[in-house]
């Protein structure tokens, strides 16, 4: 039977699948569209794509490390509901993840999926998932992955129970100052390193702010001025690790820690489980009027 694009219009309709999914399924079931959506519910493909546009708001921050902490991958892996985070099957695909972000060479998330989940398996991670997806009936991703190669330090990391993640790559100390570092940067969540990293653009928004905020006194320029200046440094202190109190230590700052032990922070990535992520806010009455209104 020739297979139409009205054929495969449909398919897509009825299931949300891509067109290339929709086109190879009629192609094996010879046009036979109820065959052909079976055959796409036993793969995964139309469960995983109809819930695809769903939020995935919750879930697991997961890192691996090689036995020399020269290496270590940290991924974030979502589900629609924190019930689904703790069931065995998604934390074990999670976990997977994180050895093949680790051990797999990948620099971004699509070239993750596109690798096998197992090494020396056929079944990629997108395939991995989407069989997931229909098994445990919600939406699922792989949002971020960011991987730290060190040459002359160590990579330090730490995970506040599971939705808080950090990797920092530290020069000099020990392990255990490596883990304070990681632990800071999970509990006070600093924007930068140092001042100097913080973006230009980003000082001068702030410095324009607290411009406005000081004319308003009515003081003369050059006591603005340095009010401004005053403020701009308790702000860079605040936001960035050197300035901050250390958490565990609050009468000293980490650049002072880390001055102490002859150690130097080289650069550390923080993932929380759905930061940015805008969680749709269910509203049962406006669903009612919505359908009402489209009947």
């Amino acid at each position: 039977m020739a297979i139409t694009a009205a054929l495969v219009k449909e398919l897509r309709e009825r299931t949300a699948a891509g067109m290339m999914e929709c086109k190879k399924a009629l192609v094996e079931t010879d046009g036979d569209l109820e065959g052909a959506i079976e055959l796409m519910r036993k793969s995964g493909q139309a469960k995983a794509a109809k819930k695809a546009g769903r939020i995935a708001a919750e879930g697991v921050i997961v890192i691996r490390a090689t036995e020399d902490s020269k290496r270590a991958a940290m991924v974030e892996v979502n589900s629609e509901t924190d019930f689904v985070a703790k069931d065995p099957n998604f934390t074990s695909f999670a976990e997977a993840v994180a050895e093949r972000a680790l051990h797999g060479g990948a620099e971004d998330v699509p070239a993750l999926l596109a690798q096998p989940l197992h090494e020396g398996e056929e079944v990629t991670v997108e395939q991995a998932r989407e069989g997931l997806v229909a098994k445990l009936g919600e939406n699922l991703g792989v949002r971020r992955m960011a991987r730290y190669d060190s040459d002359s330090g160590v990579v330090a990391s730490y995970v506040h129970g599971v939705r808080i993640g950090v990797m920092a790559e530290v020069e000099g100390g020990d392990e255990e100052l490596g883990r304070d570092i990681a632990m800071h940067v999970a509990a006070s969540n600093p924007v930068c390193v140092s001042p100097d990293d913080v973006p230009q653009s980003m000082q001068d928004k702030e410095r324009d702010i607290y411009m406005a905020q000081a004319r308003e006194s009515g003081k003369p320029d050059n006591i603005v001025e340095k009010m401004v200046e005053g403020r701009m440094r308790k702000w860079l202190a605040e936001i960035t690790l050197h300035g901050q109190p250390f958490v565990k230590d609050p009468d000293t700052t980490v650049g002072k820690l880390l001055e102490k032990a002859g150690a130097r922070v080289v650069r550390f990535q923080r993932f929380e489980v759905g930061e940015g992520v805008e969680k749709r806010s269910e509203n049962f009455a406006e669903e009612v009027m919505a359908q009402a209104r489209g009947a």
